[in-house]
């Protein structure tokens, strides 16, 4: 059953319900999923309305197997803010019968948030936010941890580029949680990796659409790559000026520490050509990936799946299937239930393929380093990456017993 929901419909959320099965209809409590992304931001583009999309999609093809079980998606945006993202999520767990809440592209509201699921005994898992203390120093029983976080997307990356000399950094950070975890993770992988950190600028978040004083102090370092500790809007503002700056020219490198597809198209080929980043999914490596590329180009006009856009797809079908499997009536008397139930199935579909739920809450999967195409090698559009490296999903991820997670020692 394909269904075709134009854009608007997505933004607005709440519509999932009408367009399952009369038998699913019948059901007097649906399992409610809650989206909670951020929908016009600096992240909107790599979650958003496509995270809306991705989830759609898995409650679509779970009606298939399971018409008998109703589903119902709301979203709302958390508009990057702490408190505004607490108040929705609050309100959807004490109010509106929300049973699962997804993305959270704000680590410091998944911290939260991950803390409010445990004492209502209900289920998070976060796609959107990537701080791996998600699943380290914020780590609990009731939520998960989907696609990436600052540990996995810079570890690739960074090995790479000091292997091939660039063992001088400095770092253009995000003044927050998300940016401060990445900026640390990378540091670690540089120094150990034999490298050193001549110095760092931080960037008041959200808000900083210039950057050019920190530009400038990264080029006056002379280190050889220049690491940007940030994402969605404000990598690619980054790495357009310091085009204009012509640090690339002038010799130093660039790396993108979380740089997902739709950074690259905000960029364009021409600057971001040669760039190596890390994602956990790309819409065209194999026949599974395309045909999602595909489903969601329909609710999704003249663009493609990311990476948590994608995680949206494998999260909620996971889920799904676990609440079906200890019971639709235990899931939502006890999140802790259906998150136990995810741990103990391994994961496997045809967007993140083969892995494996931690009692940390760490989904592990394979992760890919990329290199971004130039204009020349791009056949098509949205043909922007090629393989360099398929990182198995044993190495892909921080060590359990290396994140500091209290309950998974027990």
């Amino acid at each position: 059953m394909n269904v075709s929901i134009p854009r608007r419909r997505i933004l607005a959320g709440g519509f999932a319900a009408a367009a399952l099965p009369a038998t699913a209809r019948a059901q007097a409590k649906p399992i409610r999923i809650g989206v909670l992304t951020d929908m016009v931001g600096v992240y909107s583009a790599n979650a958003g309305p496509g995270s809306v999309a991705g989830t759609r999609l898995a409650i679509e093809d779970f009606a298939k197997l399971h018409p008998d079980v109703k589903v119902e998606l709301v979203s709302a945006d958390l508009q990057l803010k702490p408190d505004v993202a607490v108040g929705i999520a609050g309100d959807w767990l004490d109010n509106q019968g929300v049973d699962l809440i997804t993305d959270v592209p704000l680590s410091s509201a998944a911290f939260a948030i991950g803390d409010m699921v445990k004492a209502k005994n209900k289920a998070a898992i976060f796609t959107g936010g990537a701080s791996a203390a998600i699943t380290g120093a914020h780590c609990g029983p009731n939520h998960l941890h989907w696609a990436y976080d600052t540990w996995s997307m810079p570890h690739a990356v960074v090995d790479a580029t000091v292997k091939q000399g660039g063992d001088t950094w400095f770092f253009i950070t995000a003044d927050y949680a998300f940016g401060h975890a990445l900026e640390s993770d990378a540091a670690n992988f540089v120094t150990g990796a034999g490298g050193r950190v001549l110095g760092q600028a931080t960037a008041p978040f959200p808000g900083t659409t210039d950057f050019s004083s920190h530009l400038v102090q990264a080029k006056a370092s002379g280190a050889k790559v220049i690491g940007f500790a940030n994402g969605g809007d404000d990598t690619v503002n980054c790495i357009k000026q310091s085009a204009e700056f012509g640090i690339q020219k002038g010799g130093q490198k660039i790396a993108g520490l979380l740089f997902l597809i739709h950074d690259v198209h905000g960029v364009g080929l021409t600057a971001a050509q040669g760039v190596l980043l890390t994602e956990p999914f790309y819409w065209n490596m194999n026949d599974g990936t395309r045909a999602f590329a595909k489903r969601y180009a329909v609710l999704m006009p003249d663009t493609v799946p990311g990476s948590v856009h994608a995680a949206q797809y494998s999260a909620t079908m996971h889920y799904l299937k676990a609440c079906v499997a200890v019971g639709v009536d235990k899931a939502k008397a006890s999140g802790l239930a259906a998150i136990e139930q995810m741990k103990a199935t391994p994961t496997d579909d045809p967007l993140y393929g083969k892995g494996l739920v931690r009692k940390d809450g760490r989904v592990i999967h394979n992760m890919y380093l990329f290199e971004v195409k130039s204009p020349a090698q791009s056949k098509e559009p949205w043909d922007f990456y090629t393989l360099k490296r398929t990182v198995p999903a044993a190495e892909a991820f921080r060590p359990i017993d290396q994140g500091g997670c209290d309950f998974a020692k027990w």
